[in-house]
């Protein structure tokens, strides 16, 4: 099998500049249908929690959607709602026990490239059936979006910033999404053609898309902007030494707006990081809380 980060490896340099895009929630509004639509039923029916519907839907809405965790690839989505869910008293009164899932996050502890062919690989070299679980889970997962997922537009104002990239910039999709899903939705808009590079979860983490493909040796650190809506994104641009512009959750549309209109030539300029970028990340970071709204049993 070829390897899925070649791509990344060979990009080639154009400009002197580079911006890395989030696609999910960031350029389409697509989070909200996703989640709970395609995950969440899977996720109840999967893992039997139909007795706690309620709360494993309010679980995974706010591990996946809704706190500092948004944007989180599925697999540590999964357990992250879980773990949450085992934390509601309600659950706990009803005498619900959470499946403990060992060999899943053993095997999120050691794999870096969570896709759903890296989580095949496992499957077929060890048999285990919770991992064969998982990866039916996954793939429902995958057959609920591409069933659903259609005809949902980019933000305001995405195709106009893209425009204004493409005789100054060098531009990737650096996205935790499956790349088949990401091919459909830029395709579907004709937008494709506007960045060089889709990078999915089959190509690594969106740290390793940005190292691999705009690293020092490509690009100076001031001239590599990620775009992103989640605290993961931020991070992924903090690891690689690069500037991130947020798009704010519930102002998708403003954010992009002030993108096209005031971040991207602060950019160009050399005048975006610094305080700029530093307010720009305090409000997006005032938006997710870290902890839940409802009562946690006692550790």
């Amino acid at each position: 099998m070829s390897d899925p980060q070649t791509v990344l490896r060979e990009f080639q340099t154009k400009q002197p500049f580079f911006v890395g895009i989030d696609s999910d929630g960031c350029v389409f509004d697509s989070m909200e249908v996703k989640h709970k639509e395609c995950f969440i039923p899977r996720f109840i029916e999967f893992y039997h929690l139909a007795g706690v519907a309620k709360f494993a839907r309010e679980s995974w809405e706010f591990a996946n959607l809704y706190s500092k965790d948004r944007g989180v690839n599925r697999f540590p989505g999964l357990i992250k709602s879980l773990d949450l869910l085992a934390q509601r008293p309600e659950v706990k009164n009803r005498g619900f026990t959470m499946p403990p899932l060992p060999a899943t996050r053993a095997w999120l502890a050691r794999e870096s490239k969570l896709s759903n062919p890296m989580l095949k690989k496992e499957v077929e070299s060890t048999g285990d059936p919770e991992l064969t679980h998982l990866l039916e889970w996954s793939e429902a997962v995958n057959v609920s979006v591409d069933a659903m997922i259609h005809n949902l537009p980019p933000f305001p104002f995405v195709r106009e910033c893209l425009e204004m990239l493409q005789d100054k910039a060098d531009i990737m999709v650096v996205s935790a999404t499956p790349l088949k899903s990401l091919l459909k939705e830029w395709q579907e808009h004709g937008i494709d053609g506007l960045v060089g590079v889709i990078a999915g979860q089959e190509q690594g983490s969106k740290v390793e898309h940005l190292q691999l493909a705009a690293g020092p040796d490509r690009y100076a650190r001031d001239h590599v902007l990620m775009v992103g809506d989640a605290p993961g994104d931020r991070k992924a641009a903090e690891s690689a030494g690069v500037l991130f512009y947020p798009i704010n959750p519930g102002h998708e549309d403003q954010s992009w707006e002030r993108l096209y209109r005031e971040a991207l030539p602060r950019f160009f300029a050399g005048t975006y990081s610094g305080e700029y970028m530093a307010a720009r990340i305090a409000e997006f970071e005032a938006l997710l809380p870290s902890v839940p709204t409802w009562p946690v049993l006692a550790s």
